[in-house]
């Protein structure tokens, strides 16, 4: 009797020394705890079946949730979903500074409020109130909602058929006229789809905001509910109690006879406050970037219309806007003072040689300065200019195919996209070549002013009764074809309207405006 005793009395303590025997011993306590659960009908412990009254769960929650798996399906792209739910947190002035901020309302304001610079700064006054509103509380706030608004797509969009099909055989997909009869199921054929069902359903509580979230969704669906909210609640309070009594865990244990496992999800944890203020930011700089294009564009075309006659011109072959957009369309800078150069050669090759070259050479050689400084000044000015006209040539001439920097950036530009040292090569080159333009322009910009101030100055002395520049100015009104005053006042037109021309696309400090006419 003794040895038998033993035995009894050993294998109801266990053997510490035996992992099977402790694991058996604690699958034996998996199952009362099973059978004491408050959901215990779901698991035939005997014969391993999810029962059918399991199925009749998951019929219910895929009834409200039907509606929500179509209309959300990839919502977590949706940038107007995001702006949506930052701005439910708006209160009404925090709206009406969105409102202001719209693109179509700043062009409304640029219609009343001309002066862009002025606008900017009434625009980054209303920005900074909005982000000063945009505090701790109201970023978290707007993340959790965006976040539960993506658990809610997350089980929704839960394969709930798949598990039905399991139940009932001849189920009819979202027909719920359809009376379905539920069989039991074989644990191991459901296992993997209750471990989706766990993670899908991990950060569902009824006690989130729901209220503002399933709003901000019914405001994104065209004032159409994705589930109904009473139902929705239900459902949600029945999932907490179905977690809390971790009965789908306890079955996975027990089908599996892994009585250590656990369950690890992961909750959602999106962040859409900080990037609709960033967005929001690049949207109002893009708006003001078109209103002072446009404006420069106008003041362009009115500027070239009054130098050339026209605003069809085509003189540079290479460094142009065309060959520009290859390299913007691969995110490099391009060309950025194609305009420019382009304009530059024409007035210096076109006009400026021509035209004021005749003009200068009867007044700088024939004629005789009482002020030599100016007139050395000018002449040394002028001399820039065309050493500038052949620079401007071989600048362009550079940018093509056969040219030193049109070469290499072809070369390189082949290159960029699978070779990151070839794409710094490409921005390198770029900006050298940008800076060349600059420089180009900045320099013709700079001696056409000194020719500009001459000019003027001359042209003031000519309406004086007592002339006192040059000495000899009426040897000079003899051998020009044309009156003097009107040449020289309109060569001086000509250099005035083409520095606006060029301050309109450098805004450089360096290129100065003439004295006023």
């Amino acid at each position: 009797m003794a040895p038998a005793f033993f035995d009894k009395l050993l294998s109801l303590i266990g053997n510490s020394n035996d992992p099977e025997a402790d694991k058996k011993k604690r699958i034996r306590l998996l199952a009362k705890e099973i059978s004491r659960n408050k959901y215990s009908k779901f698991f035939n412990l005997k014969s391993g079946e999810i029962d059918g009254s399991m199925g009749k769960v998951f019929f219910d929650m895929y009834k409200i949730c039907s509606n929500a798996q179509v209309l959300l399906v990839s919502i977590g792209k949706s940038a107007q979903l995001k702006q949506i739910i930052v701005e439910t947190f708006f209160d009404k002035q925090l709206l009406e500074i969105r409102d202001r901020l719209m693109p179509e309302a700043i062009e409304e304001q640029a219609k009343t409020n001309t002066d862009i610079k002025a606008l900017g700064k009434s625009l980054s006054s209303d920005f900074t109130v909005l982000s000063a509103a945009m505090d701790a509380a109201m970023i978290a706030n707007i993340d959790r909602c965006y976040d539960i608004i993506l658990t809610l797509a997350q089980f929704a969009a839960f394969d709930f058929y798949v598990v039905l099909k399991k139940f009932d055989s001849k189920i009819p997909e979202r027909n719920f006229t359809y009376q379905p009869k539920f069989a039991p199921v074989r644990g191991e054929y459901l296992k993997n789809e209750f471990k989706d069902f766990l993670d899908v359903s991990f950060g569902l509580d009824p006690d989130q905001d729901w209220k503002r979230a399933l709003a901000a969704l019914k405001h994104f669906k065209n004032d159409v509910d994705v589930v109904v909210p009473e139902q929705w609640h239900k459902l949600l309070v029945l999932l907490r109690e179905i977690k809390r009594s971790g009965i789908i865990e306890l079955i996975i244990r027990y089908i599996e006879q892994k009585p250590d496992w656990i369950n690890k999800p992961k909750l959602i944890d999106e962040h859409i406050a900080e990037s609709y203020m960033e967005s929001k930011r690049v949207e109002i700089k893009a708006s003001i970037d078109k209103l002072l294009n446009a404006k420069k564009n106008a003041q362009v075309y009115a500027l070239a219309k009054t130098i050339f006659g026209t605003t069809d011109i085509d003189r540079v072959k290479y460094y142009t806007e065309k060959a520009s957009e290859m390299y913007i369309k691969k995110n490099f800078e391009g060309f950025i003072y194609s305009g420019a150069i382009n304009y530059l050669k024409a007035f210096i090759l076109d006009y400026y040689k021509k035209e004021i070259r005749e003009l200068y050479d009867l007044l700088l050689v024939r004629g005789q300065w009482t002020n030599n400084e100016m007139a050395r000044k000018t002449s040394e000015h002028h001399n820039i200019l065309m050493e500038i006209s052949d620079k401007l040539v071989a600048f362009d001439e550079s940018m093509g195919d056969s040219g030193d920097n049109g070469s290499r950036l072809k070369n390189a530009i082949v290159k960029a996209d699978r070779d990151k040292s070839q794409a710094r090569y490409v921005s390198t080159i770029l900006s050298t070549v940008n800076n060349n333009a600059l420089e180009l322009i900045n320099k013709s910009a700079l001696s056409l002013i000194v020719v500009g101030k001459s000019l003027k100055a001359l042209f003031d002395d000519l309406q004086k009764q007592k002339r006192e520049l040059l000495v000899n100015w009426k040897e000079l009104e003899v051998v020009s074809e044309n009156t003097l005053d009107d040449r020289i006042s309109a060569a001086y037109k000509k250099i005035y309207y083409f520095i606006q021309l060029a301050q309109a696309y450098t805004n450089s400090s360096s290129v100065e405006k003439t004295s006023e006419e």
